[in-house]
Order: structure tokens, then sequence, then C-alpha cells
């Protein structure tokens, strides 16, 4: 570097400005050098499709709900879920309760602390489930979502604590629940605590059914462990979105432990649907006008048998 700064000196001459080195395109007309200048095209303007490996342009993306020409139903976080859920996208976010961050002091590669305010800083969620109140087709509910981008939708404390107020505001405002799953089951990094969410949210759920309110679940990719083996399977009615992945292990698992080849798409929406274990498997599209139906179906005969009561 240093013979090199010699040489320069040398020859005695001067370094060019920006302006002499533009060429004689800049020297005639600056400012056409402007117009055709090269323009950085956005990393995210195209996305590639899962099924099929297409570049999907990103605005006609998100103008199908993110539902790709090929069917797959890509995942959403959630401020997309309540938007595409509620009547014109308008809603009233319910505040999650605040919970100790890292209560175990986990050791990890990167302080459990730090992945938290990552996941936060992505999502603008201060945890795994959201929760708003508006009207879906008239029909006043109460609507939890699972962002799957907060750290694969697990399900620790916070996502628990937020369950839990969003049953409570269901009973208080006497309206339904609906629950969007999406996660990888248990946060580890809470162990126990997280594990005991499991038992929590099902207690909070058993105040929503001695009330009298439907609860609904809607599953989408993935829905798994232990979200799967509690309040995801708990509900009036299941509704997945097409080839959504329902499952409490993963299939390798499965085959290992019991030495079989497990059919094709056994963990799928459609099989699950054709052996009992969901209801109905309806299209993104088409959720706000099936979930208005159910609840307001559900709503009346609990009206009903109120009346009857009395």
């Amino acid at each position: 570097m240093a013979m090199a700064d010699q040489t320069d000196d040398k020859s005695g001459k001067q370094p060019q400005s920006p302006r002499e080195r533009g060429g004689w395109l800049a020297k005639i007309a600056p400012g056409v050098r402007n117009l055709v200048a090269k323009r950085e095209t956005p990393e995210n303007l195209w996305v590639k499709c899962p099924d099929t490996g297409e570049m999907l342009y990103r605005p006609d993306l998100e103008a199908a709900m993110w539902v790709t020409p090929s069917g797959s139903h890509m995942r959403i976080g959630a401020a997309q879920r309540l938007r595409y859920t509620f009547d014109d996208g308008r809603f009233e976010r319910i505040p999650s309760p605040v919970v100790v961050d890292d209560p175990l002091k986990f050791p990890d590669e990167k302080p459990y602390a730090d992945r938290l305010k990552a996941a936060r800083k992505a999502t603008g969620e201060q945890d795994s489930m959201a929760i708003a109140f508006g009207t879906i087709r008239g029909q006043a509910t109460v609507v939890i979502v699972q962002d799957f981008n907060f750290m694969g939708g697990s399900l620790g404390m916070g996502a628990g604590e937020a369950f839990i107020k969003a049953a409570e505001e269901a009973v208080r405002r006497k309206v339904p629940l609906v629950i969007f799953t999406a996660s990888g089951g248990a946060r580890m990094q809470e162990g126990t605590l997280s594990l005991m969410q499991m038992a929590r949210t099902t207690l909070a759920l058993n105040e929503v059914k001695a009330a009298g309110l439907p609860y609904v679940v809607v599953l989408t990719d993935p829905t798994t462990g232990g979200v799967s083996a509690s309040y995801a399977m708990l509900g009036d009615i299941h509704i997945a979105e097409p080839n959504a992945m329902i499952a409490f292990s993963g299939r390798r698992v499965i085959e290992q432990t019991i030495r079989e080849v497990l059919p094709a798409g056994f963990q799928r929406a459609e099989f699950l649907m054709e052996r009992g274990m969901v209801d109905l498997v309806a299209a993104r599209s088409e959720l706000p006008d099936i979930l208005a139906s159910v609840l307001g179906t559900l709503m009346l005969g609990r009206a009903r048998a109120r009346a009857r009561a009395a």
C-alpha cells in the first residue's frame, strides 16, 4: 500500500473529481447520468412459490392474500391475518399482558433475551400471540392470532397470558372466541413454565364454554407440538387452511418409533378432514364468510338455550 502511494506522489497527477470521472456524457448533460444510472431492485419485490418455484410479483401476491396461483397458502403475520379477518380490516387491538423475560436465565448460543428483542423488532408484537376485537360479517368476536414469525409461534408464558386475556375478554364482552393457530410447539427456553401453559389455557377455555360461548379454531400451517395437544384441538369447530401441516411430532420421529412407513400427506389438513379430526378445509378468502356463518349459528343456539332455561 505504501509503494502505491509513493508511485502516485511521483506522478504528480491530481486525483479526478467525481464530475471528471463521469465520462463524456456527464460533461455534456450532467442530468442525463441520473436517468441512465443503474437502479437497485428491492430484494423482496419477487417471492418464490413454495410449491412450483415460480417467481411471483409481490403486489399481486398481497392482493391475493398471499395465496399463490398454485393454491399454496403462504404463512402470514398477525397484522395481515387480522386485516383479512375483520370487516373492512378494522379492529380494536387488546394489549397482551407483560411477563418476565427469560425467567430461567436459559443458557444458549444466543441469549434468550436477545432472541426476544429480535423477534419483537421483526414482528412488532410483544409475543407470539396477538389479540383483537371486531366484527366478522357483523358478528362481534375476539380473535387470537399466533404469529409463526415470532420464534416459530412457540408457546411460552407471554403467549399463555395472552390466551387467558383473550378468553377473559370474550366472556366479559359475551362474544365468541376464535384462534388462528400456527406454532412449532412449546418454547424450550422456558422449560416447564412453557408446558404449564397447556393446562392454563385449557382452564381459561373452560370459562368460555361455561359461559356458553363458541370457541372456533382455524388451523394454519404449521400447527404442531404442545399447541396441537391442547387448545388447538379443543374447539367446538375445527377449520383448516388447505394443506396445513397439523401434527404433534414429525413424520420421521413417528416412523422410527413405530417402524412403519406412514401414508402420504397423513399430517395434512385434507387427510385429517377425511378422518374426522378436522371439520372443514377452507381457502383463506372464504374464511370470514364461513366463520360468520358458524359463529352466528352457534350464538343462535346459545340464545335459544338461554331462552328455554328462563
